[in-house]
């Protein structure tokens, strides 16, 4: 009865296990089925992955067309920067140019009638000097000063004319020039002035810095000196030299207190504080 019972009990427990093997094909069709949702998913997964790229590419390009958005702003704004610092210039320029006239209608004699061209004598054969008058031998000195005179003018007109135009380059080499054949000319402090600013306007600070200190040293009482010192200073800002330009404009006011430039240093150490 034991031996039957524990039969029993082993057909009962194999049963299962057999019926499993004969499943198999019941169990390959759920792998399959397993196997169709999985692809599925990976399907969904890969779709998924694809939206998540594109939605980062349109971030991506949305962040830059931002960016063009705020280059172009940026853009802009040193257009108009760039033409407000120009007009300034322009400005700048005319008002120096508008001073130095004035300043050389003070300075500058009238000049004789005949010193507008060559005097007539100067195309004429040379006289024996033992067959001129006394007249004639104290003219002819004056007619040679008088055309002296002549050329130096028009030298000098020639150079500032560069600087009007806006020629800098030339216009530093024209009054170099003027200044080697006319050293003692009255327009000397001019013409070194207008170096000075050409220079500046160049942007070639530290040469504009020292021309302007060798026109203070060699002419202190110039009408050029006060604006020479004002240039400086312009320049030590354009280097950032922010203590050194507060300096130049006390030492121009404390030098010339009663110059338009010494106004103008006034009022730029006001705006400054």
């Amino acid at each position: 009865m034991r031996v039957r019972a524990l039969l029993l009990s082993l057909l009962i427990v194999c049963n299962p296990v057999y019926a499993g093997l004969l499943d198999d094909n019941e169990a390959r069709r759920q792998i399959a089925d397993q196997q169709v949702l999985i692809s599925d998913l990976l399907t969904r997964i890969t779709k998924l992955e694809e939206v998540l790229n594109n939605q980062s590419l349109l971030n991506l390009h949305t962040q830059i067309e931002a960016l063009g958005q705020d280059v172009n702003k940026l853009r802009g704004q040193v257009e108009v920067l760039v033409n407000e610092n120009g007009l300034t210039q322009k400005r700048q320029r005319d008002f120096y140019i508008d001073l130095d006239n004035r300043l050389r209608r003070i300075e500058q004699p009238d000049l004789p009638a005949s010193t507008s061209s060559v005097p007539p004598a100067a195309t004429e054969p040379a006289a024996d000097a033992t067959t001129l008058s006394p007249t004639a031998a104290v003219a002819a000195p004056a007619a040679s000063t008088a055309t002296v005179e002549v050329a130096e003018n028009g030298a000098y007109e020639a150079a500032y004319a560069l600087f009007k135009a806006g020629n800098y380059q030339a216009t530093i080499t024209r009054f170099k020039s003027f200044l080697e054949s006319y050293p003692r000319s009255r327009f000397a402090p001019s013409a070194q002035y207008w170096i000075g600013n050409a220079y500046y306007a160049r942007r070639d600070f530290d040469n504009a810095i020292d021309t302007q200190r060798n026109l203070i040293k060699a002419f202190p009482d110039s009408a050029k000196a006060p604006d020479a010192l004002l240039n400086i200073a312009s320049s030590q800002r354009e280097t950032n030299k922010i203590t050194a330009s507060r300096k130049t404009l006390e030492e121009l006011i404390a030098r010339y207190p009663a110059s338009d430039a010494a106004d103008k240093a006034r009022q730029r150490l006001i705006n400054r504080q």
